[in-house]
């Protein structure tokens, strides 16, 4: 039984993964981050189509 409490106390104290643990962390904030950035700059990019679109489709008229 001793032994488990060891291992536990070792294991507990062990880094070796911090360092992995962290990148991955700071990975899927980045991700997140670029799939809001993608997702805005994406209606952005739609809105500037339509508004297009519709000057087109008006003529001379176009109010954008």
């Amino acid at each position: 039984m001793a032994g488990v409490f060891v291992f536990f106390k070792e294991f507990s104290r062990d880094e070796r993964g911090a360092a992995a643990a962290e990148y991955a962390l700071l990975l899927a904030i980045i991700a997140a981050g670029m799939a809001v950035a993608a997702g805005t700059l994406g209606s952005a990019i739609s809105n500037a189509m339509d508004n297009a679109s519709n000057c087109i489709n008006e003529g001379p008229n176009c109010t954008p």
